[in-house]
């Protein structure tokens, strides 16, 4: 493989293209964000990663990462474009159909492409109809033969936010080629630096293992999100409940939050239930716990308004703080975040009286710019609001509740200020 191109340079392509680039491979980074493409021919990054900075710089400086908004003749293309849903939780392939637009004019014999993006069962066989279609010169890879001239095959990653440099080379990694010859040629292109298994398999099945591991993960917070909601009815300690129950040596209860965000567990366990909606019952109903923890959340935040309301504070006077934005502690990834929708509707509800903090950001978020809420620092927050809800366990809010006075209400949705008692 002399040359690589990773389409697409978020969160993923970008520490991808990185990894490949910092083991000597050319590799060209496409992206249609020219500022992103920019930023990245800098020696910079445009996303929080930690580590991720320095690979980029030495790999820009020594020659080996490059980007740029067209696709260039490689031997291999790895597609790592978003694939959000629509508004029924129909899957969105939009982009992954734009991206092989863009590389088909570029392919020739022997290339082979790679989907790396979270998608719905069969993706990878209609990434194949695709290319087909645009180049119809050239056999693409079927399930039927391994004679063809273009391999194709689907490789999901599967590292978390905040450990993507580390986890990109230490863990295992599923090779779903379409063909058997396909799936030896994506393990040849791991192979370049990933030091955990390489397992291979075909690429419906690589498919559904990935929206199999979210799947889970969803299924397991959305039982922390029905406790908390039980023991709140209760009147019990949600976390003293679960720091309990996890002493049995056979229980690991995650700890709820306000909801579930990112492009992964948010998303892809509708892929599921999408394809199978009368099979999925439990990865559907876990669906629907998540998804409604942020209108609880709110309902305690009105609860707290009409406490402050009944101790003399005039309604249209009370300023709500809200912590955090991201979807999960300590970086900068807005994508599905359940903190970014409360405070939205929190927006609505009390306009101009919210405050917004998230640390690993410098520019309000988009979907912010045409509300009142007023970005602020960690100290403003802590001085100005009378109630102080707290959405995200970033580090720089774990001594909140030291900081807070004993007049300010707080809601605690993530049990930062339960670690400080």
């Amino acid at each position: 493989m002399k040359k690589i191109s990773v389409i697409g340079l978020g969160y993923i392509g970008l520490p991808t293209a990185a990894m490949f680039a910092s083991h000597k491979a050319q590799v060209i980074g496409v992206d249609i964000n020219q500022h992103a493409v920019d930023t990245i021919n800098q020696g910079k990054i445009h996303i929080v990663e930690p580590e991720l900075d320095t690979i980029v710089h030495s790999a820009v400086t020594e020659g080996y990462l490059r980007a740029t908004t067209q696709p260039e003749p490689s031997d291999a293309f790895l597609i790592a474009v978003p694939t959000p849903f629509k508004g029924n939780y129909e899957p969105d392939l939009s982009h992954v159909k734009s991206a092989c637009e863009a590389i088909a004019p570029v392919l020739k014999q022997g290339d082979i492409v790679i989907l790396e993006s979270t998608s719905p069962v069969g993706s990878t066989e209609q990434m194949v109809q695709w290319l087909s279609r645009w180049r119809k010169d050239l056999t693409i890879a079927t399930e039927k033969s391994d004679e063809c001239d273009i391999y194709v095959a689907y490789c999901p990653e599967r590292v978390l936010p905040g450990q993507v440099v580390r986890e990109l080379v230490e863990n295992d990694r599923i090779i779903g080629g379409i063909n058997p010859v396909s799936s030896q040629k994506a393990k040849e292109v791991y192979q370049i630096f990933v030091r955990g298994e390489l397992l291979v398999s075909n690429a419906r099945t690589a498919e559904m293992a990935k929206l199999t591991e979210n799947a889970y993960r969803d299924v397991n917070i959305a039982f922390a999100n029905e406790l908390s909601l039980i023991c709140d009815k209760l009147d019990i300690n949600v976390w003293d409940l679960i720091s309990l129950a996890n002493r049995h040596p056979r229980v690991n209860i995650l700890k709820p939050g306000p909801g579930v965000g990112g492009h992964c567990i948010a998303v892809d366990p509708w892929f599921i239930v999408n394809k199978t909606p009368e099979q999925a019952r439990l990865i559907h109903s876990a669906r629907v716990v998540n998804d409604s923890k942020p209108d609880w959340v709110i309902l305690q935040v009105k609860n707290a308004v009409s406490k402050l309301e009944a101790l003399g504070q005039p309604k249209e006077m009370i300023k709500i703080a809200c912590f955090g934005l991201a979807f999960k502690p300590d970086i900068d990834d807005l994508r599905e975040s359940p903190a970014l929708n409360i405070t939205n509707k929190l927006d609505k509800l009390y306009p101009g009286q919210i405050l917004a903090v998230e640390p690993n950001i410098n520019v309000e978020p988009k979907s912010l710019a045409k509300t009142s809420v007023r970005m602020t620092g960690y100290e403003e927050a802590i001085q100005q609001a009378h109630l102080l809800v707290l959405l995200v366990s970033h580090k720089e809010f774990k001594e909140i509740a030291q900081h807070s006075n004993a007049q300010q209400l707080i809601i605690d949705t993530v049990g930062i200020a339960a670690n400080q008692q």
